[in-house]
């Protein structure tokens, strides 16, 4: 079963490619994702990265966290479920006009 990290604190410069190729090291990589800032285009200085294997992802979490990559030292951690979003707003209010 696939596991998914969480890398933070990248440098600007980090793209999905680099990312698989740094993490291909300890394993499968199934996907990469640099998340980027949709106003900027500019990243956001975290990333996501599918392990195939979870002992795969332990191995890159031991071997990864704290290392430097492209003068960073990142963090790899396992990725936490997303919560839920609710909310949401922005539409007409008729009780303001």
């Amino acid at each position: 079963m696939s596991t998914k990290l969480y890398v933070g604190n990248l440098p600007y410069s980090a793209t999905d490619e680099s990312l698989t190729t740094a993490f291909s090291e300890f394993g499968t990589v199934q996907s990469s994702k640099v998340i980027m800032d949709r106003d900027s285009g500019r990243s956001k200085g975290f990333a996501f990265v599918e392990m195939s294997t979870s002992a795969e992802a332990a191995k890159s979490i031991s071997q990864l966290n704290g290392a430097q990559f492209d003068g960073r030292a990142i963090n790899v951690s396992e990725a936490k479920p997303q919560a839920p979003r609710t909310g949401g707003g922005g539409g007409f209010n008729s009780r303001r006009y």
